[in-house]
């Protein structure tokens, strides 16, 4: 895996964005990275971008995980001395309260979801499903779709360690943004709650339209072109036999009952963002062909420049939307890493080690224990 060496920092102060004269840049932000919705990929924008003007970000003590399902606990995130944080990156379920009392009001907040069809088969694959459904076949989203109910008993993990029931199949978007699983079937509630979500986020991101939701993320943020391109490689792409299937409209019937609080969710939000989209005007759509035009060039030169051993520099010329930029090895180095070393930097700034001991178990590893009848927990140094 490539990774990203530190930044030079020496220009952070200048101010390179063209609407700068009518806008501020906006850098106290929280990104509620959620599972399996392409958030590896919008999150290298964020973590690039908190870097480059070093943002005081808010980080676990030990390894990438900061918390699930609950805030973390004070032992569990770098502290730093003024208790003053800029950002938030990583998985953590949203909670309105909590994350309140750590960011300042003019924060804003982002996240980013997907079709939940889709998010259903890559769960699927990445929580070893089959195994907790005990579903034997070459297609488990076919069977599961025939008849989702049926397989309620063994969908609703218990996670012992917080007292969480969790279902992976269900409402597993609007679970990552505070709704509980246990509220599935109250349609009224769930409108409720997903409307003051939409009041509190400036931007939820949709993985289906991905290149629209980031050119209007520049736009609301107030940042560089330079600053939200990304890789034209996805960072988490993962094959595997049912990646592509198409429900049946029977099928689709199903998960919509089944997911009903996600599609609310999702159908809330994907209105949300074109009503948005259309409050910015006619050229919106010119600096989506313009965005689109620099992310193909951006993303050819950087992966045709891997093999050299000194690459040359892409000098893309301003526009309306964006000053004259360069892009070299270490930007390109940025924009394809997985993963940005963020909690390294972070700790050596806040003269924090890294403490293993905290290091959040991942869900799916979790998943896996209740497969094997054990109990699931919070730290990997207590499994």
């Amino acid at each position: 895996m490539r990774q990203w060496t530190q930044p030079d920092f020496e220009d952070n102060t200048k101010e390179t964005n063209l609407s700068s004269e009518t806008c501020h840049p906006r850098r106290k932000f929280v990104f509620i990275k959620t599972h399996k919705t392409g958030s590896c990929t919008a999150v290298n924008i964020f973590q690039r971008y908190a870097l480059f003007h070093r943002l005081s970000v808010l980080m676990p003590t030990g390894g990438n995980l900061l918390a699930w399902p609950f805030p973390p606990a004070e032992h569990d995130y770098v502290h730093t001395p003024d208790e003053q944080y800029d950002v938030l990156l990583n998985h953590v379920v949203y909670n309105k309260t909590w994350l309140r009392s750590k960011f300042p009001e003019e924060t804003a907040y982002i996240s980013i979801i997907r079709e939940p069809s889709s998010q259903l088969r890559s769960a699927f694959n990445y929580y070893s499903l089959l195994k907790l459904l005990k579903i034997q076949s070459q297609n488990p989203v076919q069977m599961f779709l025939q008849d989702p109910w049926k397989y309620k008993h063994r969908s609703e993990a218990y996670f012992d360690f917080c007292n969480v029931t969790w279902d992976s199949t269900r409402n597993f978007l609007s679970f990552d943004l505070g709704y509980p699983t246990e509220a599935a079937e109250d349609k009224e509630r769930a409108r409720r709650y997903i409307s003051e979500l939409e009041a509190d986020f400036t931007l939820v991101l949709l993985l289906e339209h991905l290149d629209e939701s980031i050119v209007l993320l520049r736009r609301l943020m107030c940042w560089e072109v330079r600053d939200v391109l990304y890789d034209i490689v996805s960072k988490n792409n993962r094959s595997y036999p049912y990646k592509s299937y198409s429900p049946t409209a029977e099928e689709l019937a199903n998960l919509r009952r089944w997911k009903a609080v996600d599609y609310l969710l999702y159908d809330m939000f994907n209105s949300s963002l074109w009503r948005k989209i259309a409050a910015q005007g006619s050229d919106f759509f010119e600096e989506l062909r313009y965005f689109r035009e620099v992310k193909k060039r951006v993303g050819t030169f950087c992966h045709s420049s891997k093999q050299r051993s000194h690459p040359p520099s892409l000098t893309i010329k301003a526009s309306k939307w964006s000053r004259q930029f360069a892009v070299d090895a270490k930007y390109c180095s940025s924009i394809q890493s997985k993963e940005i070393q963020l909690g390294k930097y972070i700790r050596k700034r806040a003269s924090t080690k890294d403490k293993k001991d905290r290091s959040v178990m991942r869900v799916a590893s979790n998943v896996l224990r209740i497969v094997k009848g054990l109990p699931t927990v919070k730290y990997k140094a207590q499994a």
